[in-house]
C-alpha cells in the first residue's frame, strides 16, 4: 500500500460536517476556522462580540471563504443554551465537532488576584468547555460519533509562578479531558486534547495588561516576569501549527489522546515531569526574579518608652 493511500485511509475527509468553534474572533481561533473552511468542513464561529462576528465573516469572504458565525459567551450559561439552540437548527441536531478554544490568562502573583478575577477565569477557561461538552454529547450520540477537541496549554502541565490561576484553569481542563475520553468512548465520540506552548496570538499581550493591573508595588516578581513575557511574545512563531493539530484531531481516524505543540512545550514538558522539583523551583526563581528566601529581619523595634528612657540610663552610669 502507497502511503499516499494509508494517508487518506488514514483520516477522516470533512464531507461538510459541522464543527463549532469558540472564541473564533482572534488568536488560535481566527486561524482555526479559516483553516478548516478552507478543508471544506462547516465551520461555526463562536463570538462573543457582535461587531467582531461580522467583521470575522467579512474577513472570510475576503478569502473566498465560507463561514457562519453565533454569538457565545462561554462564561454565560443562558448564551450557552441559545447559542446551541441556534447551531442545533443551523446543523440539524448539533454539530459534529466542538472545538473549545475560547481563553483568557490571568497573569498576577496569586496574593494580588482577587476571588472574582479567579472565578472569571475558570467559568472562561473551564466552566464553560465543560458545559458546551455537556451540552453537545446527546447530539453526538444520535449521530452514533463525533469530536470534541479541548485546547489547554503546556503551562496546564509546567505551572508557572505569577500566573497560578492561568496553569491551574488549564490543569484542571487537562483532567477534565482525559476523562470525558473515557466516558464518551462508547457513544462514538473521540476527544482530543491540545496543549499548545507560546505562539503569536494576543494572550501575552493581555498577560502583560493583567500584571500592570494586579501590581502591588511592594509584591516582587512582576518586573522580570514583564520582561520575560515581552521578551517571548517577539520571538513565538505564528499559530498556524496549533491550528494544523486542531485539523489532524478532527481528521484522523484514531487521533492521539493527547498533542503538545510548540518547540518551548516539547521540551518544559518532559523537564518537568523528570526533573525533582527542588530543581524546576530554582529555574522558576531565576527567571521571574522572585526570591528564594525572607529580606534580612530589620532590628527589633523597641517598646513605646523604652529608647526614652536608655539615654538617661546610660547617663546616670557615665555620671
Amino acid at each position: 500500500m502507497s502511503a499516499g493511500l494509508r494517508r487518506v485511509w488514514g483520516v477522516v475527509a470533512s464531507g461538510g460536517r459541522s464543527v463549532l468553534v469558540t472564541g473564533a474572533t482572534g488568536g488560535f481561533g481566527r486561524v482555526i476556522v479559516f483553516r478548516l473552511a478552507g478543508a471544506g468542513w462547516d465551520v461555526i464561529a463562536g463570538a462573543r462580540d457582535q461587531g467582531k462576528a461580522q467583521q470575522l465573516e467579512a474577513d472570510a469572504a475576503e478569502r473566498g471563504l465560507a463561514l457562519r458565525t453565533v454569538q457565545l459567551d462561554v462564561a454565560c450559561a443562558q448564551s450557552c443554551r441559545t447559542a446551541l439552540g441556534e447551531v442545533a437548527e443551523m446543523t440539524g441536531g448539533g454539530p459534529w465537532a466542538l472545538v473549545n478554544n475560547a481563553g483568557i490568562p490571568q497573569a498576577g502573583a496569586l496574593a494580588d488576584v482577587g476571588d472574582e478575577q479567579a472565578r472569571y477565569l475558570l467559568e472562561v477557561n473551564l466552566l464553560g468547555p465543560a458545559r458546551l461538552c455537556r451540552m453537545v454529547l446527546p447530539g453526538m450520540a444520535v449521530r452514533n460519533g463525533g469530536r470534541i477537541v479541548n485546547i489547554s496549554s503546556g503551562l496546564g502541565r509546567v505551572p508557572w509562578p505569577m500566573g497560578a490561576w492561568y496553569s491551574a484553569g488549564k490543569h484542571a481542563l487537562s483532567a477534565l479531558t482525559h476523562c470525558l475520553r473515557v466516558e464518551a468512548a462508547h457513544l462514538g465520540v473521540r476527544v482530543c486534547l491540545v496543549e499548545p506552548g507560546a505562539f503569536a496570538t494576543p494572550m501575552l499581550g493581555r498577560a502583560l495588561t493583567d500584571l500592570d493591573t494586579a501590581r502591588d508595588p511592594d509584591s516582587p516578581g512582576y518586573e522580570a516576569t514583564a520582561r520575560l513575557f515581552a521578551s517571548v511574545d517577539r520571538r513565538v512563531p505564528g499559530p498556524e501549527p496549533v491550528a494544523r493539530t486542531v485539523e489532524t484531531c478532527l481528521t484522523a481516524r484514531r487521533p492521539r489522546p493527547r498533542y503538545v505543540v510548540g518547540r518551548d512545550a516539547r521540551l518544559l514538558v518532559p523537564l518537568h515531569t523528570l526533573l525533582p522539583l527542588a530543581w524546576t523551583d530554582r529555574l522558576k526563581h531565576a527567571v521571574t526574579g522572585l526570591p528564594r528566601t525572607p529580606a534580612a529581619a530589620s532590628p527589633p523595634v523597641p517598646p513605646p518608652g523604652e529608647g526614652a528612657r536608655l539615654p538617661s540610663a546610660r547617663a546616670e552610669e557615665r555620671a
